[in-house]
Order: structure tokens, then C-alpha cells, then sequence
């Protein structure tokens, strides 16, 4: 078994992958705050009409 020098398809392929792997994190996080800061916004409306009601 010769292990050696890794040939130029590493490096091109590794950095794509870890490009690839960044957009994607990029675009799921982007979603999740999102929705977060929707649920969030939601939580606040609902609060605000419970203490309408009460007072």
C-alpha cells in the first residue's frame, strides 16, 4: 500500500464540498430565523391581545 501525495482532484473537490456544506448552512439558518423571529412576533401579538382583553 503506497500512500503518497493526494492528486489534484483533492484539491478542487474538498473545497467545493466545504463551500457547498457553508451555502447550505447559510440558507438553513437563514430559515430558521426566520421562523423563529415569526414564532416570536406571533407569541408578542397574542400576549398583547390577552392583556387588551383583561384590562
Amino acid at each position: 500500500m503506497d500512500i503518497g501525495v493526494p492528486n489534484a482532484a483533492h484539491f478542487v473537490f474538498i473545497p467545493a464540498v466545504l463551500i457547498v456544506g457553508v451555502v447550505v448552512g447559510w440558507i438553513l439558518g437563514s430559515r430558521a430565523a426566520q421562523d423563529a423571529m415569526a414564532s416570536e412576533m406571533r407569541k408578542r401579538e397574542e400576549r398583547a391581545k390577552r392583556t387588551e382583553r383583561s384590562a
